[in-house]
């Protein structure tokens, strides 16, 4: 794999700090973003996401539904699958089980997942030119979720590729692969702040927004480039599910948490 060699992953600021010092933290680095093109010339791609569970003598303690899983989660398994560019052959994937230390707060999820995400990162022999994360990136309350914080902190081309809304409504999407519509703020007097793709033929959009040196024209480009058939692009649907297998092999007692 050719790319920029993985020796180090930058850690720009701490990451056990309060929600209130988190929201500063990515109201200040949001003047790093960059939201024109700036990319290299693009060989590897990959997709990133975590899956979070509850293990240990808390996890026997406590029976927990679906819906407070990620509230109550203790360990982040981060996941990254690599893939050749254009050919889209997977080339590597890595996973990492990490504690958890931030706590789950909407809107704040990048300071919950980046950490663990550094982790297996540096397991990677050189880090890939483009980054698709399962999650925002500009169309966040502050203009900055996960992609965007990731890129940055990276210096990387990043791009959010997010199964739902967080912020933002749109028009009318003809369900047809390729067809797309601005994602808007309305209270923000109607600013485009991502798009609402349709990947397939009949299913319901992603959402795509910029991560960080890529345009909103360019993330909607290659995130079709990355799509095979499926709603979810390849690269974050195979990181999904790959974070889904180590999830389901530790709670099996098949995998040690080290």
């Amino acid at each position: 794999m050719k790319g920029m060699e993985n020796k180090s992953i930058a850690r720009r600021h701490p990451w056990n700090v309060s929600p209130k010092e988190a929201r500063w933290i990515q109201e200040n680095l949001r003047e790093l973003w960059e939201r024109k093109d700036r990319l290299a010339e693009i060989r590897t791609v990959a997709g990133l996401d975590a899956a979070f569970v509850l293990t240990g003598s808390q996890a026997i303690s406590k029976q927990i539904g679906t819906w407070n899983q990620r509230r109550e989660a203790n360990r982040a398994i981060a996941s990254v699958v690599v893939f050749q560019f254009p050919e889209m052959e997977e080339v590597a994937r890595e996973f990492a089980i990490v504690p958890l230390e931030f706590p789950y707060v909407p809107g704040l999820l990048s300071f919950r997942e980046i950490p663990a995400l550094f982790v297996v990162l540096k397991k990677l022999k050189r880090l890939p030119d483009l980054l698709f994360c399962d999650g925002q990136g500009y169309a966040h309350p502050r203009r900055f979720g996960l992609a965007s914080h990731l890129g940055v902190l990276l210096d990387r081309p990043s791009i959010g590729c997010a199964k739902s809304i967080l912020i933002g409504t749109h028009g009318r999407l003809k369900a047809k692969a390729g067809s797309w519509t601005a994602l808007k703020d309305e209270k923000a007097g109607g600013e485009r702040i991502g798009a609402a793709l349709c990947t397939r033929d009949g299913v319901q959009p992603i959402y795509v927004s910029q991560g960080h040196r890529v345009s909103l024209k360019t993330a909607i480009r290659l995130t079709l480039q990355v799509t095979d058939g499926f709603r979810i692009p390849r690269p974050t649907r195979m990181a999904d599910r790959f974070a889904a297998e180590i999830k389901r092999k530790l709670l099996a007692g098949e995998l040690s948490e080290k």
